[in-house]
């Protein structure tokens, strides 16, 4: 199905385009939803790297471990977080895209270029979007990112109020929070502020 017609492009035909192009097929064949959530009156994006396993076996986007720490650091509630009216959740590949030789493979390159604008286009109420992990950050702020995640997190004040970095919630991350206690002291709370402001 083309989504290059404007009067053609609404949530339903992009998911219907989703599962029928060819570059997902090995997805449907396996069962698999695309995992991503919008509305049109959705006032915050979060742009994640790719669903984990855990979560593409569950078919809800964010159903693991991560997810759970990501809620506590946004201070929002499940009902909140799966609101497609309050939050969009567009990760920059809709499929798990299996093991690598250390940890998952990344997103397919060219899928969030195909896919997010057209969504993003449907849900003009978008005040805040979070980009969570390098690939993200290096979509949505080319030539703005620092020299790493790290440096880039630590200069969120930068690309406030339309974009705020974040390290991914993984547990796997555990080393890289005890190494960056500024992250829950400095980023966190203004993170928690900018979200609330932002769905008022």
């Amino acid at each position: 199905m083309s989504l290059s017609t404007p009067s053609r492009v609404t949530f339903d035909n992009i998911h219907r385009a989703l599962l029928t192009a060819p570059e997902n097929a090995w997805a449907t064949d396996h069962g698999y939803q695309p995992l991503y959530a919008a509305g049109p009156g959705a006032r915050i994006a979060i742009i994640g790297q790719a669903p984990g396993r855990r979560a593409q076996q569950s078919g809800i986007a964010w159903n693991d471990p991560s997810g759970k720490t990501l809620l506590s650091w946004l201070g929002v509630s499940e009902d909140q977080f799966r609101d497609p009216d309050r939050f969009a959740l567009l990760p920059m590949d809709f499929y798990y895209p299996g093991k690598g030789t250390s940890g998952d493979l990344p997103p397919r390159p060219g899928f969030a270029d195909r896919w997010h604008v057209p969504l993003l286009g449907l849900m003009p109420e978008i005040r805040l979007t979070i980009l969570i992990g390098t690939y993200a950050q290096q979509h949505y702020l080319p030539g703005r990112t620092k020299r790493n995640l790290t440096e880039t997190v630590a200069a969120f004040r930068e690309y406030l109020p339309g974009f705020l970095p974040l390290v991914h919630p993984s547990p796997l991350n555990f080393r890289w929070q005890a190494r960056n206690t500024w992250f829950e002291s400095e980023v966190v709370p203004v993170l928690r502020d900018t979200v609330a402001a932002a769905l008022r």
